[in-house]
């Protein structure tokens, strides 16, 4: 769980400048001040609740500095714990708060399942550490059951909900073809994606049967005893790492292994750990063979009321959530309380069958309907565009931009306004907006004048065929304009509209 909260730090500190900083393409200042607004400009109960995040309490008059404290403080701190496998619960509690502060300011960019599967899974892990001690094996703070059984809890939902939203959603989970397009058409291909295409109609349908398997049946291993439980940590986990192997989906995936971890005792982990003499393993069969327990004090017995409020509570949130997964209008990757303890999760309910691409283009002559006008492309970090460029691995990092281009791909740029506003940006060259953009063809020259978005179709090549033979991984056709040609000059009233800051040519 540590390692996924230092790449999620890491994102953060990378991409949220701009993204929602002070010149980002949403700035959380802004969203703030509207929230406000909305409560009659009064940060009272509403508006923290609304919008749950330690900024409400900082000067805002540097909101950049104050995103990258917030992400360099949680980096520090995870790296701190992964390292030394040391925690207590103020440090994990502390965590908990600075990533719950950027997602609840981070609008459309963390608005995916796993920032709250992140949380719920770090408020979990709160309750599995020692108060204050920092200590690799604290002998008076033993797990409890009942925290065990919140990790098992949060698996089974997460793959039941996953499943469920598959055969309530598109058709072909049905009919066993979704996996016909899934590899082409996921937000962030990689190259193992590429070759799984290519594989024969009867192993797509073999994969989809396998899914559902994974996702409707072995969920319920964990309730059938420990050999059975087993078996359901075991599956998960080789389930999760074949998504890590065959696409780029966040921290999704390494995240999700960490509740499969909690299906397995203490007995069939052993092996995983040095038998050296003085080690954990050695200790802690030194603690179970003599039966040591230390006499009970006021600090079990506050631990204790702890644990069972913790187990009410978790059991409270948990009715809206049942009541989800039982509704045939089930809602995904939602949570009904604002600190997302609880939340519903699910993923790919629907299969998009043919996937297009947004390609901005950006050129220098001054008429933009001139058929002689030279127009050059931006390339994403990771996102298709080049058609020779091979599909990239990132997991588990994340390329915020990239993925909501995808979206954005099949909807409208009057649905995706911070689009309209990167283009002013790269208009600009505004060095914040270019470091989300992996090939500048302005670099060193001119800014270009005007820039359009193309929308396109894309395809796999067919490896070994003629495409592929040129070094294509990628094949493309023109479906016609995305939005049609702007310049700075025209976007100045949009910008004021919208309070966002004018672009400035740095």
């Amino acid at each position: 769980m540590l390692s996924r909260e230092v790449v999620a730090f890491l994102v953060a500190y990378h991409q949220n400048k701009q993204l929602i900083g002070e010149k980002g393409l949403l700035p959380c200042k802004l969203y703030l001040q509207n929230v406000k607004k909305y409560f009659k400009g009064k940060i009272n109960l509403d508006a923290l609740s609304y919008a749950p995040t330690i900024i409400w309490f900082l000067d805002w008059s540097d909101m950049d500095s104050i995103l990258d404290y917030i992400s360099l403080l949680g980096l520090v701190i995870s790296a701190f714990v992964l390292i030394t496998g040391c925690a207590n619960m103020v440090l994990m509690a502390v965590l908990w708060v600075l990533y719950l502060s950027l997602v609840n300011v981070g609008q459309i960019w963390y608005s995916f399942g796993w920032e709250s599967q992140l949380l719920e899974t770090g408020f979990l892990g709160m309750f599995l550490c020692p108060l204050w001690t920092l200590s690799r094996l604290p002998r008076s703070t033993p797990p409890s059951s009942i925290v065990i059984w919140g990790f098992r809890w949060l698996i089974f939902r997460i793959m039941l909900g996953a499943g469920l939203i598959k055969i309530r959603g598109d058709h072909c989970w049905r009919d066993l073809t979704c996996m016909n397009y899934h590899y082409e058409t996921q937000p962030v291909p990689n190259p193992i994606a590429y070759f799984m295409h290519c594989s024969p109609g009867w192993f797509h349908q073999f994969e989809t049967l396998f899914n559902h398997f994974i996702e409707l049946v072995v969920p319920f291993f964990i309730f059938m005893g420990r050999r059975m439980c087993m078996v359901h940590g075991v599956l998960q986990i080789l389930f999760q790492v074949l998504l890590i192997i065959s696409g780029n989906l966040s921290f999704l995936n390494w995240l999700t292994i960490v509740p499969s971890i909690a299906c397995f005792d203490d007995r069939s982990l052993a092996f995983l750990f040095s038998p050296r003499r003085g080690g954990v393993k050695d200790r802690v069969l030194q603690l179970q063979g003599s039966g040591e327990q230390p006499p009970p004090g006021l600090g079990c017995h506050i631990r204790r009321v702890v644990n069972i409020s913790f187990g009410l509570l978790i059991a409270y949130l948990s009715v809206p959530v049942v009541i989800n997964l039982l509704s045939s209008r089930q809602v995904m990757n939602t949570s009904f309380n604002p600190l997302r303890i609880v939340n519903t999760y699910g993923a790919f309910g629907s299969i998009t069958k043919e996937r297009t691409e947004v390609i901005l283009q950006g050129t220098s002559s001054p008429d933009p309907n001139d058929p002689a006008a030279v127009w050059q492309e931006f390339d994403f970090k990771c996102k298709p565009g080049d058609l020779w460029r091979r599909p990239c691995f990132i997991s588990p990092y994340h390329y915020r931009l990239d993925w909501l281009m995808w979206f954005a791909a099949f909807q409208t740029y009057e649905q995706n306004e911070w689009i309209i506003h990167l283009a002013g940006k790269l208009l600009a060259q505004e060095e914040e907006a270019l470091s989300l953009i992996a090939m500048n063809p302005f670099a060193g020259k001119d800014p270009p004048r005007w820039i359009r978005g193309e929308h396109f179709k894309y395809k796999f090549s067919k490896p070994g065929g003629a495409h592929a033979a040129e070094g294509k991984w990628w094949i493309r056709k023109r479906i016609g304009p995305y939005f049609p040609p702007v310049n700075l000059q025209g976007l100045r009233k949009f910008y004021e509209d919208r309070n966002w800051p004018y672009p400035v040519r740095d």
